[in-house]
């Protein structure tokens, strides 16, 4: 070491008590001491802040550093503070402060003691402030969080834009822009906006080797899905993102209600609530904290274990950036995240209403999002690839990723890359993903008519395979460096001098195929058994035989007693208490007290004999959502108000009016809907309907309206049942 790097390490020492830098400290800080211009892009929770800290600690004059979060200042500004004597050492210049505070700042810059000076962009436009800092003398100016002066970053700040203009006015002050968004659009942006292309760039691995990621599809068993992996988590901390507000504290309810020690956080909630749940998850007197994007951006919580995207987020930076808060310490850090193309129009649809370009660069964001959940190859080296990162497939992580652990199949590509490669070279680098395969499979729109591609002898030169093989192919030749996707024009794909050479001389290509996350949502249902473990048939043709005793010594069609989904949901789940027959689906307290200890008696035998593990965390609880509804249709039946009233007042339609009503007495609870059906039938067909059920194997409404042959239509025969569980079962 020369004296220099003896004396940093001593200060490094002094202020912050290590005894060595991590990764690319040292270098930065080496550059900023010698005045020059330094650009660091460095992933969070990589030591970004200690690169401007100690820098301005040991020099003369006072360091301003540009930062767009309140809280984030105040947070430094303490801890700077706890590392001196004086309190003076550190201050925040924004908008909160009084006249006398702002005096005592000044007073303390001026007298050499500051040195470090937090403010808001916006305060730095005011003139006084200016003024000022040009009688003083400053160290250097460091902007945090630069990846806001980009309108590709993932947090864009239009005041960011003017600090280029305020900065000159200081004189000649070294500039250090800092980020952890690192696409390299964003970068060029930043250096573009700032003026410093002079800049020593220095960029750390965005690999984070202990993270491990996941994609799995988003089913309607979502809630129950997520209960079981926390549960397998018992103890740990983790955070679950949200999009919306009311889904933050809907997914908090259902998680406290199954015994999760959780707590909601989003921006609706009042300073106060937020900080305490914050707190709460920092002491650890809570496991999870639900929470909208906006969490935890001071947080700084080493032992996060998981963290679950409960909805896919807007870019993939905000997926970097959220999924970086797990495992920060180096330990465990498990990435879910549920996807499903239906979340992806939603947020579209959200975009719709924006300025022309902003909704440009939100789809172009989204789509890589969609691409990164869709693809079947490494997620990590697809990741590392969109931040400009080349990552080799034995590099350290290599296998933490669930597409690695559970390969697709591959398939010999090489003809296909030709094709592909020709088609971008043959259309000169016009077009984006999209209108590539549209040429290749020979489908035409605007853009495609508009350039008269459809015209050309190698449209539909490709369509022996279908857009999803096109699409996959596409963003594995890209991340094989192939092709590029061009910066400035985002998304117009471009071939590299490797893909030329790919087409003079090809070679082996295997390709993943793509997953499929497009199944409609009674697949999904299925799905969701088959993963979580299908119905034991043993048990089911057990409580079948069951079902029939019971129904035949009560004189009722079996159906009565419990339907079919309720007996599989039994052979699922295990349930050997009456407690837990209420929560097994369509059985309620009612009927659970009427017909449930016969079964609950036959399972619990059969669990012992077998040495069955239950399930016992699948059976999840619900917070009751609908419970008002359900007590306001069975309060207004009860007073023979008119169905169509009691569906207008709860915003139903009749259809989702009689569905609840299906649901209340197929649980067990009474219904007396005489009154609306005598309106409707006379004796005579009520009793020939009566009968029906009565005789028949099965309640199913498609099997009586065969039967009857359109002398009923569908909403009589369902209210006529609805009338025939209640009197008969309940």
């Amino acid at each position: 070491m020369n004296s220099n790097e003896i004396e940093i390490h001593k200060e490094l020492k002094k202020y912050f008590g290590f005894s060595q830098f991590k990764g690319l400290q040292e270098q930065v800080i080496t550059s900023i001491l010698a005045k020059k211009n330094t650009f660091v892009i460095m992933p969070t929770g990589g030591g970004k802040s200690l690169c401007y800290q100690l820098p301005a600690l040991i020099q003369d004059g006072t360091a301003i550093v540009v930062s767009p979060l309140i809280a984030l200042m105040k947070n430094q500004v303490d801890a700077i503070r706890s590392l001196s004597s004086e309190n003076g050492i550190a201050h925040v210049l924004n908008s909160s402060l009084t006249k006398t505070e702002i005096a005592q700042v000044k007073k303390d810059i001026t007298s050499g003691l500051t040195k470090l000076l937090y403010v808001a962009p916006e305060s730095l436009t005011k003139e006084e402030y200016v003024a000022f800092l040009q009688s003083v003398p400053i160290s250097f100016v460091a902007i945090d969080e630069a990846h806001c002066i980009s309108e590709w970053g993932h947090d864009f700040r239009p005041e960011y834009r003017n600090l280029k203009n305020i900065i000159k006015q200081l004189g000649q002050v070294p500039i250090i822009g800092l980020t952890a968004t690192a696409t390299p659009k964003v970068q060029e942006d930043i250096l573009k906006n700032l003026d410093m292309s002079d800049a020593n760039t220095f960029k750390a691995s965005f690999n984070r080797p202990n993270l491990y990621y996941e994609v799995r599809t988003k089913t309607k068993n979502i809630e129950s899905d997520i209960i079981r992996f926390i549960k397998q988590h018992k103890g740990k901390s983790g955070i679950i993102y949200c999009l919306s507000r009311k889904k933050v504290e809907s997914i908090a309810e259902v998680l406290q209600v199954n015994g999760i020690s959780a707590v909601p956080y989003h921006a609706g909630l009042d300073a106060k609530t937020r900080a305490k749940h914050q707190d709460m998850f920092l002491m650890e007197d809570v496991d999870v904290v639900v929470a909208t994007i906006a969490f935890g951006m001071g947080i700084d919580k080493p032992d996060v274990r998981f963290v679950i995207h409960h909805d896919i987020p807007k870019s993939l930076e905000s997926y970097y950036q959220e999924t970086g808060r797990a495992g920060r310490d180096g330990g465990e850090g498990h990435c879910l995240a549920y996807y499903s193309y239906k979340d992806v129009e939603k947020l579209e649809k959200f975009m719709s209403g924006k300025p022309v370009a902003e909704q440009e660069i939100g789809f172009a964001l989204l789509q890589e999002v969609v691409a990164y959940a869709e693809t079947s190859m490494s997620r990590r080296k697809f990741l590392l690839h969109y931040f400009g990162e080349e990552f080799p497939d034995d590099g350290e992580g290599a296998d933490m990723d669930d597409n690695v652990r559970n390969p697709k199949n591959k398939v010999e590509a090489q003809d296909q890359v030709v094709k592909l490669l020709e088609i971008v070279r043959d259309t000169k680098h016009i077009y984006k993903s999209k209108e590539l395969v549209f040429t290749l499979i020979g489908r035409v729109n605007a853009v495609i008519k508009a350039h008269k591609t459809d015209t050309q002898s190698f449209f539909g030169s490709g369509s022996d395979h279908d857009e999803k093989y096109w699409m996959a192919l596409l963003r594995q030749v890209l991340v094989s460096g192939y092709l590029s996707k061009d910066i400035e024009t985002y998304g117009i794909v471009k071939i590299t001098k490797a893909g030329l050479d790919f087409i003079k001389k090809p070679v082996s290509f295997m390709m993943s195929e793509d997953h499929e996350y497009n199944e409609s949502e009674d697949d999904a249902i299925v799905t969701a058994a088959k993963s979580s473990g299908t119905a034991d048939e043993v048990l089911m043709g057990m409580l079948k035989e069951l079902r029939k005793k019971v129904a035949k010594k009560l004189g009722v069609p079996p159906f009565v007693v419990f339907q079919d989904p309720s007996l599989e949901d039994m052979a699922l789940k295990y349930p050997i208490t009456l407690t837990e027959l209420y929560n097994i689906h369509g059985v309620g307290e009612g009927k659970a007290k009427k017909y449930g200890s016969d079964f609950v008696t036959l399972i619990s035998r059969y669990v012992e004999d077998n040495d069955i593990i239950r399930p016992d965390d699948l059976v999840v609880k619900s917070t009751g959502v609908n419970s008002a509804n359900k007590l306001y249709i069975i309060q207004n039946i009860d007073r023979k108000l008119s169905l169509n009233d009691i569906a207008s007042a709860k915003g139903l339609s009749m259809d989702a009016l009689i569905k609840e009503m299906e649901q209340i007495v197929y649980s067990g609870t009474k219904l007396n809907i005489k009154y609306w059906v005598d309106d409707m039938l006379d004796d005579d067909q009520q009793e020939e309907i009566h009968d029906y059920f009565m005789e028949s194997e099965s309640d199913k409404i498609e099997d009586a309206l065969k039967e009857f042959d359109g002398d009923y239509d569908i909403d009589e025969l369902r209210l006529m049942r609805i009338k025939f569980i209640s009197e008969v079962a309940n």
